[in-house]
């Protein structure tokens, strides 16, 4: 039983509106915990070797950036949100290139397999729910038999 707001914000965004919804909320906290309580910047050397200006609480605006966007889109007609997927996309693929680039120059071995994982379970699930329609599943055939007899 959900209550009538509920009810009423799942029509108006749909599907992929609730997937940016949830997917921007989290990338804006994801941010806003790199300000509150900034992590070790390992792996993530590319980001921050070019001094003070490139601290690793000036890149979590991109995440919260990236997350305003997406949670905006949420609101948007199908075709048109197609910004916040693209904003989606960029605070995970940037963290995943650095973090490729920290293994390949041997700063961090272990960033193969944390870019792996961004790339999977960010970047990839992001890119596979932007070309899901907002209604693709067909009614079942025992609904259409009901319908027809």
């Amino acid at each position: 039983m959900k209550c009538r707001a509920v009810r009423r914000l799942h029509r108006l965004l749909g599907r992929r509106g609730t997937f940016l919804l949830i997917l921007g909320i989290g990338k804006t906290c994801w941010g806003v915990s790199f300000i509150i309580n900034p992590p070790g910047t390992e792996g993530l050397q590319l980001l921050t070797r070019w001094g003070p200006h490139f601290c690793i609480q000036r890149w979590a605006w991109l995440w919260i950036v990236a997350g305003l966007i997406t949670t905006a889109s949420a609101f948007l007609r199908v075709g048109r949100d197609r910004f916040g997927f693209v904003a989606a996309l960029v605070p995970p693929a940037v963290w995943a290139i650095s973090y490729l680039v920290a293994v390949i120059s041997g700063d961090y071995s272990r960033g193969a397999w944390v870019a792996v994982w961004y790339l999977t379970s960010h970047v990839g699930v992001i890119m596979w729910a932007a070309t899901v329609p907002e209604h693709s599943v067909p009614k079942s055939p025992r609904g259409r038999r009901a319908e027809g007899g």
